[in-house]
């Protein structure tokens, strides 16, 4: 196993129960997601959406300045962080999983070196995630990442990002709300482009009042350093000062000192080529997770699914991979969630589905929150009348689109749902008036 992040550890302790193991980590235990990545970029967003949600009530009974504590919220991070690797790596010990700490690339198909050590398997998962892009510019070593923004005890007066991602955008948020002064420098005027264009907008709209300002058409051609400030140059015209300069420009499959020529795997530019079965083109050597060409969204959830299913292959299951719904969301205050066919093929093919948009800022739902630009948009299969995909633009769209996600895999009819009573009010209780 090489990588001990989410995808990897699924696949190690379901082995464990019946191989031997060994589980090859460069960085931190735990992998991305809980140590530098999504964990604790929730927990940040946690505290900032409270503040958010607070300010919307300043004139219905909540009184007093909202400030954040920048150094307070990095010591709550830091209070479920710190404990992540130690943890993950007892956990490893506890299951008889042994694990070594080292940067591994092939020697052959069945051969890995770490260090000085060669280690032999007969099946081999490769499990190492993805890493930030940076561009290739005139002081490119003053750029940070992700990582770095999830460390710094102090919050600038003013930053910026390179691209308009998810990373981009949530992390944007964070620092907008806890008082700096945002720029996200974007190629072109697009954000998040695997959401519907009309719904990325309205983040925009909503960041356009929380000190955030876009630079479209834009390009980072220069980066130069003066005392405490980043001198940054775009387009070879306009020049940015900020105290801090964050790529986000996506985050390629981390493969370029594996050595996967010397096993016999091919990649692309997306990352490690596989079949049905997450095999690659060496017969015994499977990917999981964001270090592997797929279409399926590169989250959590999915690595840790793709690792458990690598296990029960090489356990001896013969079945091709079949996901499930797999719903997204990108935690921007407030959230904008997707599932199933996306709008863009819905609208592509009008004979084939109906859509119904729902500006829901008025429902009781919504309106005791004061989400007055709550918006949901259901796309419902013409032939079977059953919900085939969703768009949510909502405070708490995770939790209503992971309902519907279950209405598009349970192939609930809306007759169905009129039968059964949810707690009222909820997001659960709305689910009839959907489609």
């Amino acid at each position: 196993m090489i990588g001990a992040g989410p995808g990897g550890l699924a696949a190690a302790f379901k082995l464990s129960e019946e191989q031997k193991v060994l589980v090859i980590e460069k960085n931190l235990w735990g992998g991305t997601c809980p140590n530098y990545g999504c964990d604790p970029k929730k927990l940040l967003y946690g505290v900032i959406e409270s503040k958010r949600q607070a300010a919307l009530f300043t004139r219905d009974g909540v009184n007093g300045d909202l400030n954040i504590d920048w150094k307070a919220l990095m010591a709550f991070k830091k209070s479920y962080t710190d404990s992540i690797p130690e943890g993950t790596e007892q956990g490893l010990e506890q299951a008889q999983i042994a694990h070594v700490h080292g940067a591994a690339n092939f020697i052959d198909s069945h051969t890995i070196q770490v260090g000085a050590v060669n280690y032999r398997a007969e099946n081999i998962i490769i499990a190492t995630g993805a890493s930030p892009a940076y561009p290739d510019i005139p002081g490119k070593k003053y750029l940070q990442n992700s990582n770095d923004f999830l460390a710094m005890e102090n919050l600038p007066p003013e930053i910026a990002f390179i691209g308009s991602g998810y990373v981009s955008i949530e992390l944007a948020n964070i620092a907008a709300q806890a008082g700096a002064k945002v720029h996200i420098i974007q190629h072109n005027k697009r954000i998040l482009r695997s959401f519907p264009e009309e719904y990325a907008k309205k983040i925009v709209s909503a960041f356009a009042s929380e000190n955030v300002t876009f630079h479209w058409d834009s390009t980072v051609t220069k980066i130069v350093k003066k005392e405490q400030q980043l001198e940054v140059k775009i387009n070879d015209k306009e020049k940015l000062t900020v105290q801090k300069l964050f790529t986000a420009m996506g985050r390629p499959a981390a493969i370029e000192k594996l050595a996967l020529e010397k096993a016999g795997i091919h990649n692309s530019k997306s990352g490690i080529e596989v079949d049905d079965h997450l095999r690659t083109a060496a017969a015994n050597i499977y990917a999981v997770g964001d270090v592997v060409d797929k279409k399926v969204p590169k989250l959590t959830p999915v690595a840790g699914f793709e690792g458990a299913y690598v296990a029960d292959t090489i356990l001896g299951s013969t079945a091709p991979i079949s996901y499930p719904m797999i719903p997204h969301t990108v935690f921007a205050g407030p959230e904008l969630s997707q599932v199933g066919v996306s709008l863009r093929w819905a609208k592509a093919h009008p004979d084939d589905y109906k859509i119904n948009e729902q500006d829901v800022g008025s429902w009781y739902t919504y309106l005791r929150i004061r989400d007055t630009n709550a918006r949901v948009t259901t796309i419902i299969d013409k032939r079977s009348q059953l919900l085939a995909g969703a768009v949510v633009y909502a405070t708490a769209a995770e939790e209503l689109i992971n309902y519907l996600s279950a209405v598009i895999t349970e192939k609930l009819p809306a007759a169905e749902l009129s039968q059964r009573i949810p707690v009222y009010p909820s997001v659960a209780s709305d689910l009839k008036y959907f489609f």
